[in-house]
């Protein structure tokens, strides 16, 4: 697997440049679990990098969206765990997240989002500038970043790390390519 090859192949298809700045914000996620749980964080990453490479394609109809994106991703070689991880992020589907892999991506997709709407409304509007317990009380606000799925965020916690830790390393995963980020 080749991240600069999955990144280009990410632009070919994904044209918002605030999708993929998501995308790269997952793949910085996935790639900080991964370094904590022992597993592979290229392919990791890769799976973050690519989980949404269908998005723009399926924006109109959700109940397709990642399935044609297993199915560009099978298409185009990658390995069987990552295609499924992919494909069963759309909860829409009612497909089983039974791997690691698959979990990670699930609780990943939406923290990063709730990480960056935490970061926007800061004086200063940087990552470097937010905590753990301002994230915290931001998720406790129902009306704040409607998007990030609290229960499918809480998730980390069936693969044994705490939604505190999730969150540190979701936020220094994030500040490590604050640039990339413009935040």
């Amino acid at each position: 697997m080749d991240r600069s090859l999955a990144l280009l192949q990410v632009r070919e298809r994904v044209k918002n440049e605030n999708l993929i700045k998501h995308m790269l914000a997952v793949e910085a996620v996935m790639k900080s679990l991964a370094r904590k749980l022992g597993e592979d964080e290229l392919k990791w990453g890769i799976c973050g990098l690519v989980h949404d490479i269908d998005y723009e394609e399926t924006y109109e109809t959700p109940e397709k969206h990642s399935i044609i994106g297993a199915e560009i991703l099978q298409n185009l070689g990658y390995p069987d765990d990552l295609v499924y991880a992919v494909k069963v992020h759309n909860e829409v589907h009612g497909l089983p997240r039974v791997s690691l892999l698959d979990k990670a991506l699930w609780a990943s997709d939406p923290v990063t989002g709730l990480i960056i709407a935490s970061a926007l409304v800061l004086p200063d509007k940087k990552l470097e500038s937010l905590t753990v317990d301002s994230v915290i009380k931001k998720m406790k606000k129902k009306d704040f970043a409607k998007g990030a799925n609290r229960e499918q965020i809480k998730s980390i916690e069936e693969i044994g790390i705490s939604l505190e830790e999730f969150l540190s390393l979701s936020i220094d995963a994030m500040k490590e390519i604050a640039n990339e980020l413009g935040l």
